[in-house]
């Protein structure tokens, strides 16, 4: 059960988006697998995707249609990645993204194909194909819900939120869904995440605020530190809103920066609450590093170890583990005995050692809770990073172990 997620809030249409959800059958029966969103002409699109060298072949068809043409259209896969699949992935979404400009009228540079599930299997492109009319067909303003199921693979629960704000009176929507739950640990994004906005912005700014947006949530998770061949991420902006255009220096712009990274960060936070076999939501705070790369290294270098994680899921408060994480984050010239470590509120490490007023049944009661802060001291700068990860647990074994039973 997902760490504190429950029912899918309801999600804000976005005027200009229409989405359709439909049972192809790519790996199982019966399971809503794939997903048509449709954006209106005009759709202003920003974007970023995995940095894994092994990156799939829909991801590289992606952003190439970004270079050619404006997206009029996404198309999104479960239960195939189309990954490491060499010459024949890229034709395979190719043909699927030509399938559906045909049934749109499109060019097919303005279809992004989107895909996770099993690397290293041909995609069934004859059953996508023959599921697109149906799909095109069932395109629908209020299709966000369905489309958040549609896109989960080992997630338990749906991810999406959206929020609303007022620019010069007029109201602004920011609409987005993710799935994600194992193979978490993105260099740029998530799994796949979809966020739309009917505000009117540049293509410029509309990066800007996405790579923003990114840095502060999906780039701040991890379960398993594992990042996908398949990460992607894309924000889209209809215009439809009867706000006028939002320019940089407009006060506008950063009440859409922070409506837009509030979603994010909900969607990621939703990943690693939901992560496989997850039953602890955890956030490791660092203070006081020389820089964020610091602190961040040291953070994830806690958020990683599988000693530190397991010591979590069992409620053991053995701080051993987290003392020895930050010691080998490689962090040079670390003093220490300048280093405090907290667990909540509680003081167990002071000055490199553990606190005089520690006592272990202090530890056990914030252990024994499903959310933790675990806050490391450093004491040597002003910069801070914040990493949000779960526990280690026997399910997340067992789930990855029959991933393809």
């Amino acid at each position: 059960m997902a760490v504190g997620l429950s029912a899918l809030p309801s999600l804000a249409a976005v005027p200009g988006i229409r989405l359709s959800t439909v049972c192809a059958g790519i790996k199982k029966p019966g399971r809503r697998d794939l997903v048509v969103v449709e954006l209106e002409e005009g759709t202003r699109c920003a974007a970023v995707f995995t940095r894994n060298a092994f990156c799939a072949a829909p991801v590289g068809l992606a952003k190439r249609h970004l270079m050619q043409q404006a997206p009029r259209y996404l198309l999104i896969n479960t239960g195939n990645a189309n990954a490491g699949t060499g010459a024949r992935g890229w034709s395979d979404a190719l043909a699927c993204c030509q399938a559906l400009a045909e049934s749109a009228g499109v060019a097919a540079a303005r279809v992004l194909p989107f895909s996770t599930g099993v690397i290293g299997e041909p995609l069934p492109v004859e059953t996508i194909v023959n599921a697109l009319p149906a799909a095109f067909g069932a395109l629908s303003a209020e299709g966000w819900d369905d489309a958040a199921h549609g896109i989960m693979t080992t997630d338990t629960v749906a991810k999406g939120l959206s929020r609303q704000i007022q620019v010069a009176g007029q109201a602004v929507t920011v609409t987005g869904i993710a799935k994600g739950a194992g193979m978490i640990r993105p260099d740029m994004a998530t799994m796949l995440a979809f966020v739309a906005t009917d505000a009117k912005l540049s293509e410029r700014l509309l990066q800007q605020c996405l790579e923003a947006a990114v840095q502060a949530s999906f780039n701040c998770i991890t379960v398993d530190g594992d990042t996908s061949t398949n990460d992607a991420c894309i924000l889209m902006a209809t215009g439809r809103s009867a706000a006028p255009e939002i320019v940089a220096d407009d006060p506008a712009y950063a009440v859409l920066s922070q409506a837009i990274t509030e979603v994010c960060v909900g969607l990621a936070q939703a990943i690693v609450r939901d992560g496989e076999g997850a039953t602890k939501f955890i956030t490791v705070e660092v203070k006081g590093g020389v820089d964020e790369e610091e602190s961040r290294r040291a953070a994830y270098a806690i958020a990683h170890s599988p000693l530190v994680k397991t010591a979590f899921f069992a409620s053991d408060p053995n701080w051993g583990r987290i003392l020895a994480a930050v010691g080998r984050a490689g962090i040079v010239g670390m003093d220490v005995e300048r280093v405090n470590i907290f667990l909540d509120d509680v003081c167990i490490v002071a000055n490199g050692e553990r606190a005089p007023d520690y006592r272990e049944e202090q530890g056990r009661e914030v252990m024994a809770e499903e959310e933790i802060i675990v806050r490391i001291e450093l004491g040597r700068g002003k910069d801070d990073a914040r990493v949000w990860t779960c526990d280690l647990s026997y399910d997340y074994v067992r789930i990855n172990a029959e991933y393809r039973t």
